[in-house]
């Protein structure tokens, strides 16, 4: 398996497969629960630059020419200029109400989300991208690394705290509530 940055020609691959990981917040974002309305919304952020979702700010995971795993993530300082776009989009095209919490601030990058394509999930993926970004960000260029995660997926949470992050809060975004974690260079394991 082979863990590179995103190029735009990934951007269809990458859009179901982050869209499994936010498939709620994106049904919030857009007033309807659509699949297909979801996928389309996430892919015409995923293909353009200087957003929160754009191909600049993710990883793929990619094994025999196929991406089986995809992570967005990006300096939470830029959260305003990055989620900008999208809250235009969202207001001119869905609801002219949108006005979403910023689920980071600054002092780490954020994983905003990852998603691994369902025929590889419960092989490693998630944890071999994870490994990748602390690997890349909190040992290499000591940054701190920070996500969150619904309180209800004690899977998931598991596996951060196992791989060493740690609680530092809660948050709520559109109406859920989430643990926030982060993992620095000094609790690294």
């Amino acid at each position: 398996m082979n863990i590179r940055k995103a190029k735009i020609s990934d951007s269809k691959y990458i859009a179901p497969i982050l869209l499994l990981a936010m498939e709620d917040i994106i049904y919030k974002f857009i007033a309807k629960e659509d699949y297909a309305s979801a996928k389309d919304f996430l892919l015409y952020f995923i293909e353009r630059e200087n957003n929160q979702y754009s191909y600049q700010n993710c990883f793929v995971a990619e094994e025999n020419d196929e991406i089986i795993g995809a992570v967005n993530i990006y300096k939470s300082a830029d959260i305003e200029a990055l989620r900008n776009p999208i809250i235009e989009y969202v207001r001119k095209n869905h609801n002219p109400e949108f006005d979403p919490e910023f689920e980071t601030k600054e002092g780490e990058f954020y994983i905003d989300s990852l998603g691994v394509n369902p025929k590889y999930q419960g092989k490693g993926i998630g944890s071999k991208l994870l490994l990748f970004l602390i690997n890349e960000y909190v040992t290499q260029k000591n940054e701190t690394l920070g996500l969150l995660v619904e309180e209800d997926n004690p899977l998931a949470k598991n596996l951060y705290l196992k791989l060493g992050f740690n609680v530092v809060g809660g948050k709520t975004l559109v109406g859920k509530k989430l643990d926030h974690l982060q993992i620095s260079p000094n609790n690294e394991s």
